[in-house]
């Protein structure tokens, strides 16, 4: 695919005209074939960049604005409708590409499994890396009703792929016992409920290492997102997820790309949801592209 033909439509506020020029690739992953409760995430990608056109285009929290980043849009990877491996084989394909040109990958999804393919081309490029994973659920099962393709394996898949040693999870408040007691014997870090003040006692252990960062949207709890596939009571609040997003940029590691997923505009009317994911990915975009 020529990065320049991905997507004819609607862009992220501030978006950088030329892929050769920037430092950041954004890009939508609209696929929401394995879900397990409730389909929409699809709409994820289009919908945050249309609700962008109502942000600042400054942080207060960091000083710093969006025209500061060179970062362009390349739209929604056309994936096919109903085929789950074909469009995770196109989705590492286009990571690879973006990596091959030395930029920084930021992910919307879709639903999470489209984690999966990012993280198999990160690894190519970045065998001592770890992850950071922000959610309300583990995501830790070998497969959903017999189906190894996913949005309820991506963490196993990917703790399998890259050491579950060097899988950090936070914010965890569902899953399955047998997901717990996988992640224990294997040495795996899970922060169940919070993530704020675990997170910060983790980060000087990730120092100077290369980090991918996974965001479900629905780490945050309904009353701030409740636009998403499987909601989950007892989350935490859009602040505390700023904060984090905060945290990890004033901290020492290596942030080599980045993903939100799960957003499901059908389900909130208010659009509290798309407007807070784009808050969201500005404040990615602002905090994280210069520690690439």
């Amino acid at each position: 695919m020529r990065f320049d033909e991905a997507y004819s439509g609607n862009v992220f506020i501030k978006s950088h005209p030329s892929f050769e020029e920037s430092e950041a690739v954004l890009y939508g992953m609209p696929m929401d074939w394995t879900v397990s409760f409730r389909p929409g995430s699809r709409f994820g990608p289009t919908r945050i960049r249309e609700v962008s056109i109502g942000l600042e285009e400054y942080s207060p929290y960091l000083d710093r604005e969006l025209e500061e980043v060179k970062f362009y849009d390349a739209g929604d990877i056309p994936l096919p409708f109903g085929n789950p491996q074909r469009s995770i084989d196109m989705i590492e394909k286009f990571v690879d590409g973006v990596l091959d040109a030395g930029k920084f990958p930021l992910g919307m999804g879709g639903e999470h499994l489209v984690t999966w393919p990012v993280i198999k081309a990160m690894y190519k490029k970045y065998p001592d890396m770890a992850i950071i994973h922000m959610d309300a659920h583990t995501d830790l099962r070998e497969d959903y009703e017999g189906e190894p393709l996913s949005h309820a394996s991506i963490i196993r898949k990917s703790a399998e792929l890259i050491g579950p040693k060097n899988v950090y999870s936070f914010g965890i408040r569902s899953g399955l016992k047998e997901e717990f007691q996988w992640a224990k014997e294997n040495g795996m870090h899970i922060s169940k409920f919070e993530v704020l003040e675990p997170l910060k006692e983790v980060l000087p252990q990730l120092a100077g290492r290369p980090v991918y960062v996974t965001i479900d949207i629905d780490v945050l709890d309904p009353a701030h997102a409740p636009g998403t596939g499987t909601v989950d009571c007892g989350g935490i609040t859009s602040k505390e997820l700023l904060a984090s997003i905060h945290e990890i940029a004033r901290s020492e590691i290596n942030v080599v790309g980045c993903d939100l997923v799960e957003v499901a505009p059908i389900y909130d009317p208010s659009e509290q949801t798309a407007n807070t994911a784009s808050k969201l990915i500005r404040e990615m975009l602002l905090g994280w592209v210069q520690k690439g």
